[in-house]
């Protein structure tokens, strides 16, 4: 069975987070979307639920970050071509996102753009000339190579 990753982010108002990422293309499981929380669906194996701040709050004594002030993570999701990088930062843009200095880190078979959701979420949109890129050989786990 394939690996799935489910990033949990909190938010202040599920009703605008999901009219926001619906903007962009993505759609809801309805299966796990009730009025604390909702599941977004960005492939068959990743997912991001999107979570109210105090339900959100319920799953860690720490003390939730406040992402419009502080960095948390950068959540970065690969995409299949140039244009595909340049629709869905539009469209976040349009949707209320804020933009942020386009990525300079790549190389010429890299390019990306980078927005801040309704809460401030950093999201980073990728494209990757798949020509150069290599897949890595398969490493033998550290007791098997001790």
């Amino acid at each position: 069975m394939a690996t799935k990753i489910f990033v949990n982010l909190p938010v202040r108002d599920l009703n605008a987070s999901v009219a926001f990422f619906t903007r962009l293309g993505y759609q809801f499981n309805p299966q796990f979307t009730d009025e604390k929380a909702t599941c977004m669906v960005v492939s068959d194996d990743i997912y991001v639920m999107l979570l109210v701040e105090s339900f959100f709050q319920t799953f860690t004594p720490k003390a939730v970050t406040d992402a419009r002030q502080a960095n948390e993570a950068i959540i970065c999701l690969s995409v299949d071509s140039r244009t595909e990088v340049d629709r869905l930062v539009d469209a976040a843009l349009g949707g209320g996102a804020r933009s942020l200095p386009d990525d300079e880190h790549g190389a010429e078979f890299m390019y990306a753009r980078n927005f801040e959701d309704l809460d401030g979420h950093l999201w980073n949109i990728l494209y990757m000339d798949p020509s150069f890129v290599q897949q890595p050989e398969a490493a033998a786990p550290a007791e098997a190579r001790a």
